[in-house]
C-alpha cells in the first residue's frame, strides 16, 4: 500500500498564518526562497556557503517529474556531508537537466561558517520541526510551521535528511514509521536502520506525515564511503516512479529502536582524559556506539558527593537514571545491559544535545509507538 499522507497531521482544519505572526519578531527575515541555483553554490565550503546565501534557504529546482524530493542539509553546521552530495548531485545534472524536482532546503549557514553545530543564540534547527508552540519560540520556529503547513497541501515524493556523527558510528539511516515504504527508503543506504519516536521536532518525524522519510547518518566529517553512498541513495530516489512498497522481513535489515536518552547536567564537569572533573569517562568511549555493553561495566569514575552524575530520560519524558546506572564506591556502571549510539567526545556537542542514545533490537513485528507531537520531550526549547 502506498504511503498517504491523508489523516496526517498538518493537512486538518483551517491552516493558520505563522507568516502574521512572524510581524512581532523584529530583525526576522523569512525564509529565503530562490528557484535557481546561485553562482558559486556548486563548489563553496560550508564556511564560504554564507557569501552566497546568507541565511537559511529553500532552493526549488524543477525537474521533469514535477512531484519533488525535499532534501535538507546543513540543519547542524557541523554536518557538511549533505551539502556535499546536494553539489554532487546537481553538478551531475547540471547539463541534462534534474530526472526529478527537488526542494533543497540549507539549513544553519551561519553555524556552517563558523563550523559549529548551532551557534549559542539558536535553538537546534533539528529540534524547530514542530506545529505546537514551545518556550522561547523564535523567528525561525514560526517559519518552519508555516512550510510544514505549506508543504501539506502539495504533493511530496519523499524526504531526506543528511547529517554526519561526531562520535564512531556505522553509517545507518532513521525512520520515524515502519511502514514499507520508509523500511525500502532505509534499507537503500544501509541495512541498519534505527527506528525513534523522539527527540521531538526533528525533520524527519515533521516529514514522516507527509511522505516516505528518512535520515541518513554518515558517519564522521569527511568518510567518503558514506559520501558516495549518500549521493547514490539520493540519484536512485530522484529517478525512481514510486518508493517501492515491498514487505521488508526482519532478516532484510538490522532493526533498533531508541528508548531513551542519555545527558550530563550541566553543572556537572566532564572530561575523557582523566582530567580533574565530576565525572571522568573510560578512554574509548565513543568505539562503544552499537555494542552491546554488559551489565556491571564500569563506564567512569565520579568524583565524591557528586549525587546525580547523568540524566536519562524515557520516551515520555520520565526521568529513569536510577533504572540504567548506578554509582557505588565512585564508578559508574550500567545496570542493565546497553546498546548506544551517537556516543561522542566533543563537550561542545554534549552540552548542545546529550551523551548518547540508548538502543535495543526491534522486531517490525512489535510495531508502531505513538507520542503527542504537541507535546514533544527532549526538546530544549520545552525543558
Amino acid at each position: 500500500m502506498n504511503y498517504s499522507k491523508a489523516n496526517h497531521r498538518y493537512t486538518n482544519g483551517p491552516c493558520p498564518d505563522p507568516y502574521r505572526l512572524l510581524k512581532k519578531y523584529t530583525g526576522i527575515t523569512i525564509l529565503q526562497r530562490i528557484n535557481t541555483i546561485p553562482e558559486g553554490l556548486l563548489d563553496c565550503s560550508p564556511e564560504e556557503l554564507i557569501t552566497i546565501v546568507p541565511d537559511t534557504t529553500l532552493i526549488e529546482l524543477e525537474g521533469r517529474n514535477k512531484t519533488p524530493l525535499f532534501l535538507s542539509v546543513l540543519l547542524h553546521g557541523n554536518e557538511p556531508t549533505g551539502l556535499v552530495v546536494a553539489q554532487n548531485i546537481l553538478r551531475q545534472y547540471q547539463q541534462s537537466g534534474l530526472p526529478r524536482s527537488i526542494l533543497l532546503f540549507i539549513g544553519n549557514v551561519k553555524a556552517a561558517s563558523q563550523g559549529r553545530r548551532r551557534l549559542d543564540d539558536q535553538p537546534d534547527y533539528n529540534r524547530i520541526w514542530l506545529e505546537s508552540r514551545v518556550k522561547h519560540e523564535s523567528g525561525i520556529h514560526l517559519e518552519i510551521a508555516a512550510l510544514l503547513h505549506e508543504l501539506a497541501r502539495r504533493p511530496l515524493f519523499a524526504s531526506i535528511d543528511i547529517h554526519n556523527n561526531t562520535g564512531i558510528n556505522p553509517h545507518y539511516a532513521c525512520i520515524n514509521r515502519l511502514d514499507a515504504q520508509f523500511l525500502n527508503l532505509a534499507r537503500q543506504f544501509s541495512r541498519t536502520v534505527i527506528y525513534f519516536v523522539q527527540p521531538g521536532g526533528v525533520q524527519s518525524k515533521a516529514f514522516a506525515h507527509l511522505c516516505p522519510s528518512v535520515t541518513l547518518e554518515c558517519g564522521k566529517v569527511g568518510d567518503e564511503f558514506c559520501i558516495q553512498r549518500a549521493t547514490t541513495l539520493v540519484d536512485e530516489i530522484l529517478n525512481l516512479d514510486t518508493i517501492p512498497d515491498t514487505e521488508v522481513n526482519d532478516d532484510d535489515i538490522d532493526l533498533f529502536h531508541t528508548l531513551a536518552v542519555v545527558k550530563v547536567p550541566d553543572e556537572v564537569t566532564l572530561s575523557f582524559d582523566d582530567s580533574d572533573t565530576d565525572i571522568r569517562f573510560i578512554p574509548g568511549m565513543e568505539t562503544l556506539n552499537f555494542e552491546e555493553i554488559p551489565a556491571g561495566t564500569t563506564l567512569a569514575r565520579i568524583r565524591e558527593n557528586v549525587e546525580h552524575p547523568l540524566l536519562v530520560m524515557n520516551e515520555t519524558g520520565e526521568k529513569i537514571t536510577g533504572d540504567v546506572f548506578d554509582v557505588s564506591n565512585g564508578e559508574l556502571v550500567n545496570i542493565k545491559p546497553l546498546m548506544p549510539s551517537m556516543l561522542t567526545l566533543d563537550e561542545k556537542v554534549i552540552r548542545q544535545d546529550c551523551l548518547c542514545y540508548v538502543m535495543e533490537r526491534y522486531q517490525i513485528a512489535m510495531g508502531e509507538k505513538f507520542t503527542d507531537d504537541d507535546r514533544p520531550v527532549w526538546v530544549e526549547n520545552d525543558e
